[in-house]
């Protein structure tokens, strides 16, 4: 931690060291929101929670603000828990490491936190920092939005009572954000057959490794790999030539992050060991080639393995296999509005296996409903095809662009000032929380801004240092800019 004290501007990194002290991955932010409320009370601030437990604290106005508009500083208090997988960390309880590497600070072999923890780092550092000069603020520190945007969801009207909500959670310095993306979460539930598994079969488990990972929205467009369609992809390509039967199979850990590892538990006859070796050597030497950019160090391991575990039974394995294979993932369509940008997406994020059932969870994003629809449509006939049961649930609203948004050019007029160029003003293909703001909040002004922050939601996150002291010097020079409240 000693050294993120020795950086700039402070008191934010330092605040930001202590957030990643304290365990905070999705539905267990009571530790980090119980040692903010102390905080807010010891420094004197008014602070409250909702019905969900979201966080509001109140400052007042700094001498001769007090006519400005009002403005509410947002961030989300949880984080994506990700690790190498050589990694020993239990995210809920042990604290995050995070170091100094060149220009970045990056974790040891975990995700970061960085989203949005250094944005939640910089609405608690304007509350400490008395020389930042700002009408009446607010600061919103919403729960669980990475896993189902539940304090988003919960946010009651007549709460806040600011005009103005800047938004904390973009990962780009110079590009302002006035629209996102919206979504829905699908799963495919199958129910397993096994049966007896032959006794001239041999066990191995097939692992595919070494695949960058990333945020199923933000990195959704660069054709990374996705290791639940690799592995598929060799299984359904293989499977009736080596008689290969499947007894497990699993992959990804959250359903907003590319997977980066998937394993298989497969057996085939004695006989057939070493074609198996060769197909595998084959496939790994094609997925080299075809992803030599963006995946330099994508790996299959294949190793004999003991297990009690019983085969699919053909039919069983066919639908399961062909479901996993068949399943749309990635850009389906870019945005004929937002050039350059993707309009409708998904990602099979998370495989699991038990006994008697199997489970597959999409993100379905999308900036237009009919994007989201079209996709789960897709998904659904698919799964009436492979006889799996299916619901689509969760779904959040995008945020519809405004390009008359009074604070996008304010802050788009402040950049300019203060660096000398234009900034990009853009739409993001992820799930920011301000599109479920607009419907207890109709009327309310809202813009997004952040530091640069790459491998979001992967344990190759890390935050860009001079990124984080020009969005600071964004932040508090808008903050001084706010108009006067008619």
């Amino acid at each position: 931690m000693s050294e993120l004290a020795k950086l700039s501007p402070q008191p934010l990194w330092d605040i930001f060291a202590k957030i990643c002290s304290i365990p905070h991955p999705s539905y267990h932010e009571e530790a980090l929101a119980t040692h903010i409320i102390e905080w807010s009370k010891q420094k004197g601030f008014h602070v409250e929670r909702d019905q969900v437990g979201n966080i509001l604290i109140r400052k007042p106005a700094s001498k001769g603000y007090e006519n400005r508009k009002a403005v509410v500083l947002q961030a989300h208090l949880d984080m994506v828990p990700q690790k190498n997988n050589d990694t020993i960390h239990d995210f809920t309880k042990d604290p995050i490491r995070p170091y100094v590497n060149g220009e970045w600070v990056t974790a040891d072999g975990t995700t970061l936190g960085a989203d949005n923890g250094i944005g939640m780092a910089s609405a608690l550092a304007v509350l400490a920092d008395e020389t930042v000069e700002h009408g009446p603020l607010e600061v919103l520190l919403t729960m669980t939005e990475e896993t189902g945007m539940d304090g988003a969801f919960g946010l009651q009207p007549n709460w806040l009572q600011a005009d103005i909500l800047i938004n904390t959670d973009s990962e780009e310095e110079g590009e302002i954000y006035m629209g996102c993306a919206g979504g829905v979460d699908f799963t495919a539930t199958f129910d397993l057959s096994r049966e007896a598994l032959p006794q001239d079969y041999t066990t191995f488990t097939i692992a595919l490794k070494g695949l960058k990972g990333g945020h199923s929205g933000g990195d959704v467009h660069l054709g990374l790999g996705n290791a639940n369609k690799l592995l598929a992809r060799f299984i359904a390509g293989h499977a009736d030539d080596l008689s290969l039967k499947v007894l497990e199979f699993g992959g990804g850990t959250v359903r907003n992050a590319i997977p980066r590892e998937s394993h298989a538990i497969v057996a085939i006859p004695a006989q057939r060991v070493g074609e198996l070796k060769a197909l595998v050597a084959s496939y790994e030497y094609i997925l080299k080639n075809e992803l030599a950019v963006v995946e330099p160090t994508v790996v299959i391991l294949l190793e004999e393995t003991k297990t009690q575990l019983k085969p699919l039974t053909d039919d069983c394995q066919k639908r399961f296999i062909g479901f996993l294979n068949a399943a749309p993932n990635g850009v389906i369509r870019m945005s004929d509005v937002a050039v350059g940008v993707v309009e409708t997406s998904l990602n099979e994020g998370v495989v699991t296996m038990t006994e008697d059932k199997a489970e597959i969870i999409f993100l379905v994003r999308s900036l237009i409903d009919s994007g989201k629809n079209y996709v789960v449509n897709m998904l659904t006939s698919i799964s009436e095809l492979a006889k799996a049961k299916y619901r689509a649930e969760g779904s959040y609203p995008g945020w519809q662009p405004d390009a008359n948004s009074p604070v996008m050019h304010l802050v788009s007029e402040t950049y300019q000032k203060l660096f000398g160029k234009t900034p990009k003003v853009m739409v993001i293909h992820a799930g920011l929380e301000c599109g479920l703001f607009k419907k207890p909040y109709p009327e309310m002004d809202m813009v997004s801004i952040g530091p640069t922050i790459r491998g979001a939601h992967s344990p190759d996150e890390r935050v860009h240092i001079a990124s984080v002291g020009e969005y600071w010097k964004l932040l508090t020079a808008v903050l001084k800019a706010i108009p006067v409240k008619e």
